[in-house]
């Protein structure tokens, strides 16, 4: 099988509920022909797993996982424990890993930090390529590719030879189904801001108050006040914080740290 060709990309592209197994059926076919079978998560804040149009769990049904207790599907401290979903929320970018640690294309220092600790019992498994899928309004998909053979530990020839063909085909694959399946919008459409909204959210995110902002900005409090009461508004938010979270998640202001 060619590793990267359009025709695979189309493939594992979920373009309606009743695609959503035969690209999943591809997802696997790409795999397994390298060697490697696919655990996917659409979201790993939430136990639940790829499912298709009927509701079966893709995981079991087409990519060969045993439907046993200790499923990540199945038990949401697996999930919460993993190494490499606690990776991918540090992490955009294809690795691999193994007990020895993470190795990424580009140095990442925030993967250090991320315990190994019991590394095969808490991955469910002795190694993986991992692809993270971060997705609008701050979710995080990912896809784990794990070697058929259990007992193989180095995927360094795997990863320099598949991990940005799978990064491309995983991707797409968590974030069409994604978008075929979500059921809820977290950010309303219309929610564009007003330049004089960014700057007082700006501010406040990084704590000052309605007072500090005004003298900032040379404007009335009254005036700070009722633009963000406006953001809040066509953000759909419910009060001061989840305003600012939300406009961090289109990317109007940022979260970190100065």
């Amino acid at each position: 099988m060619v590793l990267l060709s359009q025709e695979n990309i189309d493939a594992v592209r979920v373009t309606g509920p009743e695609k959503i197994r035969p690209a999943a059926e591809a997802l696997h076919r790409i795999a397994h022909a390298h060697g490697m079978r696919v655990a996917p998560a659409h979201d790993i804040a939430d136990k639940r797993t790829p499912v298709d149009a009927e509701g079966n769990i893709l995981a079991h049904s087409v990519f060969g996982w045993p439907d046993e207790e200790r499923v990540w599907w199945r038990n949401s401290k697996l999930a919460l424990d993993s190494p490499l979903t606690a990776a991918c929320r540090f992490e955009s970018q294809p690795f691999w890993v193994n007990a020895g640690g993470f190795r990424t294309m580009e140095h990442n220092p925030y993967l250090e930090s991320v315990d190994l600790t019991n590394f095969e019992h808490r991955a469910l498994t002795k190694a993986a390529i991992v692809v993270p899928v971060h997705l609008p309004f701050g979710q995080i998909g990912a896809v784990s590719f794990n070697p058929e053979d259990r007992d193989k530990t180095d995927l360094t020839e795997d990863f320099a030879l598949l991990g940005d063909a799978f990064g491309l085909y995983a991707r797409t694959f968590i974030a069409t189904y994604v978008q075929v399946m979500g059921t809820h919008q977290a950010l309303p459409p219309d929610s564009r801001l007003s330049k004089r909204e960014v700057e007082c959210l700006r501010w406040a995110a990084i704590g000052k108050t309605d007072l500090e902002i005004s003298m900032i900005m040379s404007r009335s409090r009254a005036t700070v006040r009722f633009h963000i009461h406006n953001a809040a508004t066509k953000l759909n938010a419910v009060n001061r914080s989840q305003t600012v979270f939300k406009a961090a998640q289109l990317g109007y202001i940022s979260l970190a740290k100065k």
